[in-house]
């Protein structure tokens, strides 16, 4: 990718600091235009903040889905987020991307799962659309 080939012709993880991520992206686009690290944070904090907001909201819609709309458990929802919010501001970086990775793959197991159980229907409708695409030629 060009980024890859950005950092890789900069020098940049040459320079012996072991910075890496976005720091080293940071320093890397530094060397060829002087304000890009600026656009870069600007970036990343955007990017930072609409995830914020999607977990939020996504988890207000899965909480209400299950238990229905109660506003004092969605309150209680959102009192809970931000708490979690001022934690992970807190916290070793590391810890928290561990901690998340390891929540979205406990998602990912029901979703798993269902696919395989839903699989034989998913089957039978597939061969059901490829027939009426065949009839319609």
């Amino acid at each position: 990718s060009a980024l890859f080939f950005t950092r890789l012709v900069s020098g940049a993880h040459l320079d012996g600091t072991g910075v890496e991520g976005v720091e080293l992206t940071s320093r890397a686009m530094a060397s060829a235009v002087s304000w890009f690290p600026y656009v870069l944070a600007f970036t990343v904090f955007l990017f930072a903040y609409s995830t914020l907001i999607t977990w939020a909201y996504y988890g207000q819609k899965g909480l209400t889905y299950i238990f229905g709309e109660k506003p004092w458990l969605e309150m209680a929802y959102k009192i809970f987020f931000c708490g979690c919010v001022v934690i992970g501001t807190s916290a070793n970086f590391d810890n928290i991307v561990s901690f998340t990775d390891a929540m979205i793959l406990s998602l990912a197991f029901p979703n798993i799962v269902g696919l395989y159980m839903l699989a034989p229907e998913i089957k039978r409708d597939l061969k059901d659309y490829i027939a009426k695409l065949k009839k319609q030629r």
